[in-house]
């Protein structure tokens, strides 16, 4: 994404507490800060890309924060799955500093992050959001407003919710199909250009043949969002009791070991329970 933002815009200032990442970025052209305050104090718009809601808010407004470094008029994108609840509150904080807020969580997955072609959601003031979206288009070939402040995370929610449970019925259909004695690839072949065709099942099922299982997203990181999702459905009493076997399925993964790994990795579960391997045939 940052990568995006400069060939199209020129300097963009990067930073993160991983220095191997920011190393990476600086070697290519990006300018490289050594904090959050240097990231404030040369940014008109900043955008966050972090794993949680806790994150989120400590880099806003935690110690040696975002928004003290920042001029009046400044804003904040928030590109991560951040609960509504703590973007309401950041974008209520930034205002009485004088700041803007947008949350912009992103779907697409690392290959379209690389393409600049992912999908924004995003919740906050209108105006704010048209003089961002030229910015935003540098990364994504769509840009959707969906309400006030915490709408974007409420539409990411839905779009997490729907991703999980495409990959648990994925891994688990394809375990069924090995069992019964189809070649997984050719199952694939068989089914892909049908009604089960999705952009999950064209990255999860190479990704099971090829035991490509290195992370863009991960198991931890959409078990996270999912119970997110719970957390918003239970605060409005909506039942989702498909979100919550989803869940389940991923957190029975991370407590297995795949936590680090690609989402298609939950199909370890089947694989051990009914002693088959959902891989190309050799």
């Amino acid at each position: 994404m940052a990568r995006s933002l400069a060939r199209k815009l020129g300097e963009v200032t990067v930073y993160d507490t991983d220095p191997a990442k920011v190393q990476l970025l600086s070697s290519q052209g990006l300018s490289a800060a050594s904090g959050l305050t240097e990231v404030g104090r040369r940014s008109d718009v900043a955008f966050l890309s972090l794993p949680d809601s806790q994150t989120v808010e400590e880099v806003v407004l935690g110690r040696g924060n975002l928004a003290d470094s920042m001029a009046a008029g400044g804003i904040v994108i928030d590109t991560s799955t951040t609960e509504p609840a703590v973007s309401i509150r950041l974008a209520q904080a930034l205002q009485a500093r004088g700041l803007h807020f947008l949350d912009a969580p992103v779907s697409g997955g690392e290959k379209a992050a690389i393409d600049g072609t992912l999908a924004f959601m995003v919740g906050g003031e209108t105006a704010v959001l048209e003089k961002c979206r030229p910015i935003l288009q540098c990364m994504g070939s769509s840009v959707v407003h969906l309400g006030e402040a915490g709408a974007g995370e409420v539409a990411k929610m839905v779009n997490q919710m729907i991703v999980g449970a495409t990959f648990a019925i994925v891994a688990e259909s394809f375990a069924l199909g090995t069992k019964a004695g189809l070649d997984p690839a050719v199952l694939f072949e068989a089914i892909r250009h049908g009604w089960a065709g999705s952009k999950v099942l064209e990255v999860a099922v190479p990704a099971m043949l090829k035991r490509d299982f290195r992370p863009g997203g991960t198991v931890d990181i959409h078990c996270k969002d999912l119970q997110y999702a719970l957390s918003l459905a239970g605060s409005v009493d909506v039942p989702t009791p498909v979100t919550a076997i989803s869940r389940e399925i991923f957190k029975a993964a991370r407590a297995d070991g795949s936590g680090r790994l690609a989402q298609p990795a939950i199909v370890t579960l089947w694989e051990q329970l009914l002693g088959v391997a959902v891989t190309e045939k050799r």
